[in-house]
């Protein structure tokens, strides 16, 4: 595991509870982006919903234009279109604007749409939702690849269609497939050599769920003649870490309620279930999240990491608001300055050994320059008084 190396960056739904000001929740998550910018996080994925109240980010893409006008370095992904809910040319169109308005920080993440209530709006079936993913991408992958495309469904027609832009990437425009327990996700990544977005969950069972769906992608490459890349591989979990526990944990009285609520009420799958008394202990223990040290962190960055039989790319932390915003905005700077270091082989071991040879070279060397300073200010002196004497004659 010495040669691994894991970036970092965030899944923006984002979840923000009813009786939040949205206007200043949106600015909230524009800031969030700004501060690990300026962290060094490589990478944020940004959502689409459309209903249910607290997700309220409906165009990934208009926030991510804004977002890489207020950022330098971080990559900006869209988290992801549901590509159910959209014409594939024009969907395709935007994003390569997307593409150079970025100078290539964009990424193009797809899935099929994960909140049913969504796809009920606009009479799309559920039935329906990964079958339409899956014409979807594979006219998208023609069309930002700048190929003309013919094609006809029962939901959308391409007649002749061809982007009269080519990207701005080199060689294309960075793209994902989410995943969850469906193996749908990890077989359409495979099949166009994208990367693949591991969502739902980072207990044992879930890990072994996403370890799964990687080697049903690998095989998916196989046939289709692509090369399978871990790097390209993504894990979504949860994180909140404090200088203490303690502290962690006191965190969550802010926001983990409502957040539960929304989870049991709305969302397809409840996070904790309904009889956990203490949600806290049920997350950590069950290994869905971190609520903890920078140490526990490292602990279960490392879980991931051994859970993926074989290592992956990034891993993405579910932007929550458990806790409010000073003590969110702390969270991720120590992970960013305690935590990254040991996944990105930023370690302190040159500076501890330069660190240690200073120390034990301090009785002699330290010693030898004190004497070398002592010997100057004497030859100085000495040369000050000849002088002295030289003008009394």
């Amino acid at each position: 595991m010495q040669d691994r190396y894991l970036r970092t960056g965030i899944f923006l739904a984002p979840f923000h509870a009813l009786g939040e000001n949205p206007t200043l929740a949106i600015e909230r998550d524009m800031e969030l982006v700004e501060h690990l910018d300026r962290l060094n996080y490589h990478e944020a994925w940004i959502g689409e919903h459309h209903s249910g109240g607290f997700e309220i980010i409906a165009c990934p893409e208009m926030f991510i234009a804004a977002a890489a006008m207020r950022t330098r370095n971080i990559r900006l992904g869209t988290g992801v279109v549901s590509l159910p809910y959209h014409h594939p040319f024009t969907l395709a169109s935007r994003m390569m604007q997307l593409d150079h308005m970025t100078r290539g920080r964009a990424m193009f993440g797809v899935g099929p749409g994960s909140l049913i209530y969504d796809a009920e709006k606009i009479g799309l079936k559920a039935a329906d939702q990964r079958r339409r993913m899956a014409e979807s991408l594979d006219c998208l992958m023609e069309l930002m690849q700048g190929r003309t495309v013919n094609h006809k469904t029962d939901w959308f027609t391409l007649n002749e269609a061809q982007l009269q832009l080519a990207s701005y990437s080199q060689p294309s425009m960075e793209m994902a497939v989410a995943c969850s327990r469906s193996p749908v996700g990890a077989v359409a990544s495979g099949k166009h050599g994208i990367g693949m977005l591991s969502i739902g969950g980072t207990s044992d069972e879930a890990l072994l769920a996403h370890a799964k769906n990687w080697a049903i992608h690998e095989e998916a490459a196989a046939k289709a003649g692509k090369t399978p890349d871990r790097s390209k591989w993504r894990i979504v979990t949860f994180a909140h870490v404090a200088e203490t526990r303690e502290k962690a944990r006191a965190d969550m009285a802010y926001g983990l309620a409502d957040f539960c609520r929304y989870f049991t009420d709305v969302a397809t799958f409840p996070i904790i279930p309904p009889d956990i008394t203490d949600p806290v202990e049920y997350l950590t223990s069950s290994g869905l999240a971190c609520i903890g040290t920078p140490d526990d962190c490292i602990r279960h960055f490392e879980r991931l990491w051994l859970g993926s039989n074989g290592g992956f790319g990034a891993v993405l932390l579910l932007a929550h608001n458990w806790a409010d915003w000073e003590a969110t905005r702390r969270s991720y700077e120590l992970m960013a300055r305690y935590v990254h270091p040991h996944f990105q082989r930023q370690s302190n071991a040159l500076r501890v050994a330069s660190y240690d040879d200073a120390t034990a070279k301090h009785v002699t060397a330290g010693e030898e320059s004190k004497q070398a300073v002592l010997k100057e200010i004497e030859r100085y002196d000495q040369a000050k008084g000849k002088a002295a004497a030289g003008k009394a004659w």
